[in-house]
């Protein structure tokens, strides 16, 4: 159904092009997928897995100090030329992956339950080439082998740990990108994992896309489709509630009728506490109808999602 989120914002000229996460990122998506657990009772026991996972996110962040540190003016030149600073496939096999792995284990095992303890053991002792081979499927969004599958989005946990940290060093904020790069983060070049329409003073209205990756937000107009910017075909489709369900769910995909993508999109304006990572996971419902009918494919990148092809 289409709707007036597709509609662009008033009164907002200059709107910050790009936002970069804060330290206490994992925190404040620990708190947000806690909360929809409690709120939605199928995926309770999956989202309070994440949790968990988003908690040892935020420990790993704070203690851990990896063996490869790259200095700020490594990133100058280039933030001149427009070009993503931290870009995966010129890092990803330089991170210290097995510290950022291990780091994230030793933070896990404190909350985990039985069922999870063999996945982080079977970790730990994977051959560190192994790892870095899961790392970059993950980076590439693969889907891997089937018998590594349920470690993929413990290592894109410690992934994403790392960027993070890559973030908070990079000598200042980039610019928000252009040409081809629109749709791709301005940090790392990956691709959005959905984006979230603001309701604070200084940017109302104003559509920002989420990096799946490392969480820096970009502003993009909206109306447009964030694959291929055609906007003729655009339709907004959403979950009906249930009857007797009092849980409005939040999560809406912007579906192009063009390249037949859709992306999800988080309206503050009806969750104000909305994180487009942890309402991307509380929102499967939506891509497993979208699945079924058959006339969108989903073009979000959420590394703690492996999806089979």
């Amino acid at each position: 159904m289409s709707h007036a989120y597709g509609n662009a914002p008033t009164g907002i000229m200059h709107p910050p092009e790009v936002r970069l996460p804060d330290i206490e990122h994992f925190a404040h998506r620990a708190r947000r997928l806690q909360d929809l657990a409690e709120r939605n009772q199928p995926l309770g026991e999956f989202l309070t897995f994440m949790a968990q996972l988003a908690t040892a996110q935020q420990v790993a962040m704070e203690r851990f100090t990896p063996g490869w540190q790259p200095e700020p003016t490594a990133f100058v030149l280039a933030l001149e030329h427009g070009m993503p600073p931290l870009n995966v496939q010129a890092l990803q096999d330089v991170i210290d992956l097995p510290g950022e792995v291990d780091a994230l284990l030793s933070a896990l095992e404190l909350h985990v339950g039985e069922a999870q303890r063999p996945l982080l053991t079977a970790l730990r002792e994977l051959p560190e080439q192994t790892g870095r081979q899961l790392a970059r499927q993950v980076l590439a969004g693969e889907a891997g082998e089937t018998h590594h599958r349920g470690l993929m989005p413990l290592v894109a946990a410690a992934l994403q740990v790392a960027w993070l940290r890559l973030v908070h060093i990079l000598p200042r904020t980039p610019e928000r990108p252009q040409g081809e790069l629109r749709a791709l983060c301005p940090c790392c070049g990956s691709p959005p994992v959905a984006s979230v329409i603001e309701t604070d003073p200084k940017s109302s209205g104003v559509r920002y896309l989420q990096c799946g990756l490392c969480a820096t937000q970009w502003y993009l107009e909206r109306s447009i489709c964030s694959v291929c910017e055609q906007s003729g075909k655009l339709d907004y489709l959403s979950l009906a509630p249930e009857a007797g369900d009092d849980d409005v769910s939040v999560a809406q995909a912007e579906a192009c009728g063009d390249c037949g993508s859709y992306l999800k999109i988080f309206p503050r304006a009806v969750d104000a506490k909305a994180e487009p990572l942890a309402d991307d996971l509380a929102s499967l419902t939506l891509d497993l109808l979208l699945g079924e009918e058959g006339r969108y494919r989903r073009s979000g990148f959420n590394p703690l999602l492996i999806v089979e092809d």
